[in-house]
Order: structure tokens, then sequence, then C-alpha cells
């Protein structure tokens, strides 16, 4: 009987949650025998995203029957493991198109959820906040932030949305993203694309005040010095600026982000390194970059902030650097004492492992598995250039626990993929964090900040 009322419960929830918010008229609907409607937004054109959501609450509803048999933490670990079978149908389709369907998964809450709390090992602080674990997920996913809860919601300590321009533009023409599977990897030149701070701040304030409200009738006040989680409750939002392509002034494009974004993020980022938006990168230059941090710096400060001060200031930076450029940004960084360096983004090169790969000859920038050597080299020169005094966030080619754990050595504080996760899907989230505790632990560290530099010492 108890599993009769629990099975009930389970489809109820799936009847509420997929049915009822999605109505659409009949002519959409699908032809299985579960008479679903599709999602909003997935293109028409293509057959295989009706397969490929018939296919995902089929799971859904066998994953409910499955509940009502077994404890909360075990369904959890089901249902990630249950994506892997989803992954294959998105393979089939163009990576843009499959792109737009995860994001829209994610925002409508067809994703998993973790409910199984973090390894304490993983927990640690960073900018007066507490994360806890240190795998977050990269700008580019969801570029306008419209699935911050569920994407923090899939177990990822921190999430960064973006790249944010002032103004909407489409970005380069299509196709803009191309994959190369064999290598784990991806080239694209989206180009900022990019609705725009206006409507990016009325998603982000909404979606900040619900998990504020969520959050405070849930939780107690903590005198705590350091804050467990973000602004809005758990999980850190990051929020990635850029700048538009036709701007002449890209300081103002960015104190424009930092005047309307700042006060929903955790931590700000300046990105100067993305390769598909003409001279962006030449921002990289030390006199350039001194102007630049300079000025949105005091956009930051000059605005009113409470007790926890104003979000910290982050520079993204290419992989593709000079030794002279690496010292000429580590100088500036500690002069003005920028919070954080994000490395890297992806490169213009080609490494031999994906030369020979007809798509490698696609313009774009390059990220996942080839990327990973030469971040993690970038990352940890810039490592000792700063003497270890900035917080670095190690990003390009994780796609393990092992991959993770050697950025953290090599000087990371905190992590982040895209490509792989891309690739890999949910299930990859708590695969790399069991992985990452792992190689803490027979190493004998207790936590993740005895780890970081290891390499370097």
């Amino acid at each position: 009987m108890k599993q009769r009322v629990g099975f009930t419960l389970i489809r109820e929830s799936l009847y509420r949650k997929l049915i009822k918010p999605s109505f659409v008229p009949p002519r959409h609907y699908c032809t299985s025998s579960v008479n679903v409607p599709l999602p909003p937004k997935v293109p028409h054109s293509s057959k295989k995203g009706r397969l490929l959501t018939g296919a995902t609450i089929g799971l859904l509803i066998a994953g409910g029957a499955y509940a009502s048999t077994v404890d909360e933490a075990t369904f959890c670990g089901w249902l990630f493991s249950a994506t892997k079978l989803v992954n294959p149908f998105f393979a089939f389709l163009d990576p843009e198109v499959a792109h737009r369907l995860a994001v829209s998964a994610a925002a409508r809450g067809w994703v998993p959820r973790e409910k199984r709390p973090d390894l304490p090992i993983l927990g640690l602080d960073v900018w007066g906040r507490r994360f806890s674990n240190p795998v977050g997920l990269a700008a580019g996913f969801d570029k306008n932030a419209e699935a911050v809860e569920g994407l923090l919601g899939l177990g990822f300590g921190f999430v960064e949305v973006g790249s944010v321009t002032p103004i909407p533009q489409e970005g380069n023409p299509k196709p803009r993203i191309f994959r190369l599977p064999n290598e784990g990897a991806i080239i694209n030149r989206c180009g900022f694309n990019s609705e725009g701070i206006v409507a990016v701040a009325k998603r982000l304030g909404a979606q900040h005040g619900k998990r504020k409200l969520e959050t405070s009738s849930t939780s107690s006040p903590s005198g705590d010095e350091v804050k467990h989680g973000g602004k809005a409750g758990p999980g850190i939002l990051g929020v990635n600026l850029g700048k538009n392509k036709t701007s002449e002034d890209a300081a103002a494009d960015y104190v424009q982000g930092v005047h309307t974004l700042s006060q929903y993020a955790d931590y700000l980022v300046i990105n100067i390194s993305s390769p598909n938006t003409p001279g962006l990168r030449q921002l990289q230059g030390r006199k350039q970059l001194k102007d630049l941090v300079k000025k949105v710096q005091a956009a930051r400060d000059e605005m009113q902030w409470g007790e926890e001060g104003p979000p910290p200031l982050l520079v993204k930076i290419a992989p593709d650097l000079s030794k002279q450029d690496l010292e000429d940004i580590a100088a500036v960084a500690l002069a003005l004492r920028v919070d954080g360096l994000i490395i890297s983004n992806t490169t213009i090169q080609r490494p031999d492992s994906v030369i020979q790969n007809p798509v490698a000859q696609e313009t774009g920038g390059l990220s996942g598995k080839p990327l990973f050597s030469m971040s993690t080299n970038i990352l940890k020169e810039m490592y000792i250039l700063t003497k270890g005094r900035i917080p670095l966030i190690g990003c390009g080619g994780i796609s393990s626990g092992e991959d993770a754990y050697k950025k953290i050595r090599a000087g990371a504080t905190l992590v982040q993929l895209y490509t792989a996760f891309g690739y890999g899907g949910p299930a990859l989230i708590p695969n790399i964090k069991a992985e990452l505790a792992n190689c803490l632990e027979k190493d004998g560290y207790k936590s993740i900040h005895e780890a970081v530099g290891a390499d370097c010492r």
C-alpha cells in the first residue's frame, strides 16, 4: 500500500511539472503512448528533438515507479545515472539545437536535483563565502541566466552565467559551434550572442527574490563570519561581463554591466579573452588592462553596498599569452588587488591531437581535452607569478576528478568545466566530485586549500 501511495504522489508531481506548465495545442503533442506535450521552443524542424523529449519523459515516469521503493539518496543516484541513456540522442542534434534544448530542460527543472550533501573535504571558503565544493560551471552554457536554479541544483558548487553584453546582439552567423567528439573538444565562434543586460537583469532579479524567499523560510540566521552559499541561497552565482562587438568604449560596456548586474552577483568577471570579438584580447595588454580594471573597480565601489560589501571582481584571460603577457597581467592584478583570475578561455591554437580533424580548420576558440595541458601550464605560471596571493579558477579541458585535482595542485582554488559537461551530461558532476575527494584523501590532504599549488612548492 505504501509503494502504491508513493508512486501516486510521484505521478501527480510529474503531471503538474511536465503537463500543466507546458500546455500547447494538440497538434504539437508527441505521438507516443504517453500523451505529453513537448517543451516549448524545441525546434519543430527536428524529429530527433521530439524523440529525445519522449525518451526523457519515459525515464522520468519509470523513475517515478522506482522512487516508491527506495530512499531519496539512492533514487537521486539513479536519476543522475539515467541521464547517460539520454546523452546519445543529443549527439544526433545540431550542436546549437542541443545546447538550447539542454538549457530549456534545466530552466524547467527537467534535470536531476542533487539531494546528497557534498563531502566535507570538498568544502572551502573563498571571498568570505562558503563553497560546498570547488567544481563550477563556466560561462557560455547559460548565457542569459535562464537556468540558474536548475544548474545549481545539479550539484555544482557555483555557476557562472554570461557573457552578457549591454545591448542585445545575435553574435556571429550560424553554424558557429562544431563538435570534435573523438577528441572530446568543441570549436565555437559564437561571438557573445546575448539578450543584453536588461533582459538578464530582469531574469536574475526574479530568480534572486524567489531563491532568497525560499532560503529564508527554511534556514535560521547564522552569526558566522563566512557566509554559507551565495547572496540568494545555496550555491554561488558568478556573472560574466562582455562588450558589444560594435562598441568603441570597452570600459563603458563593462561599467554598465557592473551597475546593472552586480547586485545579483556573488562575483563578477571581466571577460577580455574571447577570440571571437575583434580587438577584445588587446585589452589584456598591461596599460589597457590597468586602465580598464581601475574604471570597473571604481564603478563597483561607488555603488551602495551593505555589510557584505561589493562582489569580488575577477579577470578572465586567454591561454594564448607570452611569458611577458603573463608577467604584465600578474603585475596589474597584484598592484590593483584584483580579487581573482580565471585561467583560461578557449584557444585559437590547434594542438597536434586535433590538427588532423577536418573540423579543426574552422575558425574560433577550441575548448575541451586538447586545451587541458596548455591551460594548466598557464595556470601554474600565473600562480607562481602572483605568489599564491590571488585566488585562481582553473578552467580548460577538465573531464574528470583527476583533472580537477591537477588544476588544484597547479594553483587553482576553484575549477570550472563546460565542454565535458556538454558531452557527459549531469552524471559527470557527482563522478568528478567523488574522484576529486578520493585524490585528496589518497595524498593525505584534509581540505582543498591544503592542496592548492602543491606542484609549485
